[in-house]
């Protein structure tokens, strides 16, 4: 393959990385708690730049430098993913549930403070903290699956780089996706967007409870003989 092919087939490999099921899940999850698009827009770019700068580094150092992940600690670092699944979840429905009874009380006359609304720092930290923790976990599948097609480190790293870019794009468009009908829904139909918050939370708690029993016990990290393959 030409170095033009492989640059374009990296970009677009990683536009579909963005699409795996635990990526669209914990975006989601986060875009649901917004109430405008303008809001949720960046939730997708920053996550993508969290992601990438941990394939560019752990996923660089695997090629250039041969350093090899062992099984457990690459089962380690998917479980930091399955964790943080079913956090973003148990976050999203402790919001939905202050919200709710924020509302309940203030419908009879008193004073509450409800969820109280996240800065923009905070709000930017959280989806590049994602990014980075899905990073670290698939950085090492991405640099073995180079590492087997291309024997040139600099050209394994370019690779890398274009493939970052894809991600990122494929997540703003997928983030894009998600944020209209939710901003829609948190502008006109209140009960709607709490209803989408409480869903996705849910759904990523679940999901991620289910990565953990399969990491623990199906591959082995919670046993004495783990089984870890890249992917």
């Amino acid at each position: 393959m030409s170095f033009a092919a492989v640059l374009a087939l990296g970009f677009f490999l990683g536009m579909r990385h963005a699409t795996d099921a635990d990526h669209v899940v914990a975006v989601s999850t986060i875009v649901s708690r917004e109430r405008s698009l303008r809001a949720a827009a960046p939730v997708g770019l920053l996550w993508g730049i969290g992601h990438t700068l941990t394939v560019l580094l752990v996923g660089g150092a695997i090629l250039v430098f041969g350093v090899v992940i062992p099984p457990r600690l690459g089962l380690t670092l998917e479980l930091t993913v399955a964790f943080m699944l079913v956090a973003l979840g148990a976050l999203n429905v402790r919001g939905v549930v202050l919200e709710a009874g924020a509302g309940a009380v203030a419908a009879g006359g008193a004073a509450v403070l409800a969820d109280r609304p996240v800065g923009a720092q905070a709000r930017a930290v959280r989806p590049l903290l994602v990014g980075v923790v899905h990073g670290l976990a698939g950085s090492a599948a991405v640099a073995l699956l180079v590492l087997g097609t291309l024997r040139d480190p600099v050209v394994g790293v370019a690779y890398l780089v274009v493939f970052g870019a894809g991600t990122i794009a494929g997540m703003l468009l997928i983030t894009t996706a998600f944020a209209l009908p939710i901003a829609l829904s948190a502008r006109r139909f209140a009960r709607l967007h709490r209803a989408l918050a409480l869903t996705t939370g849910l759904a990523s708690a679940a999901f991620g409870a289910l990565l953990v029993y399969q990491i623990g016990f199906v591959h082995g990290l919670f046993t004495s003989h783990p089984i870890w393959t890249a992917q």
